[in-house]
């Protein structure tokens, strides 16, 4: 599975807080399945709840739902675009813990593709698949989103885990 690594340093790189203090940032998988059709083909899904736990954040909310939004856009779009999965796809439970800081349990609802082809002489080739996109992806290597004027969250372009 890629999703969880490639969202965890998403979110590191964005977050101040969370580049600063990466241990406060906890990525489960849970509740998984891997889907496959039974045919002559090895090829299957993984489907799972991704569980990010952000503690002790004494930061806006915003600052981390703006930046899960746009890799949910890229690397889970049909979070948003299936009316169906934007009800439950996307859920959060926050502990207040006192009067400056929460932790932040956020629950994503996602699946990745794996194609397994024979290559020949006992060997197979495993790929996960990208994602469709109906549209370019957002195309900046960096942004910042702001409260205001304060800013809650910049981004730049990571390097692919895979």
């Amino acid at each position: 599975m890629y999703k969880p690594k490639s969202l965890r340093a998403h979110l590191k790189a964005a977050i101040a807080d969370l580049t600063q203090n990466p241990d406060k940032l906890l990525v489960f998988a849970d509740e998984g399945n891997t889907v496959a059709t039974g045919t002559g083909s090895l090829s299957f899904e993984y489907r799972y709840k991704l569980n990010i736990i952000i503690t002790d954040f004494s930061g806006e909310a915003d600052s981390i739902m703006v930046p899960l939004l746009a890799w949910v856009a890229v690397h889970q779009r049909d979070l948003l675009d299936n009316s169906e999965l934007r009800k439950s796809g996307i859920g959060f439970d926050v502990d207040f813990n006192n009067h400056q800081t929460i932790d932040l349990s956020i629950k994503l609802a996602l699946t990745e593709r794996v194609v397994v082809k024979q290559a020949g002489a006992g060997r197979l080739d495993v790929r996960h698949l990208a994602e469709p996109q109906v549209t370019p992806a957002y195309a900046d290597a960096f942004w910042q989103a702001y409260a205001g004027d304060s800013l809650i969250a910049e981004w730049h372009t990571p390097v692919d885990p895979r």
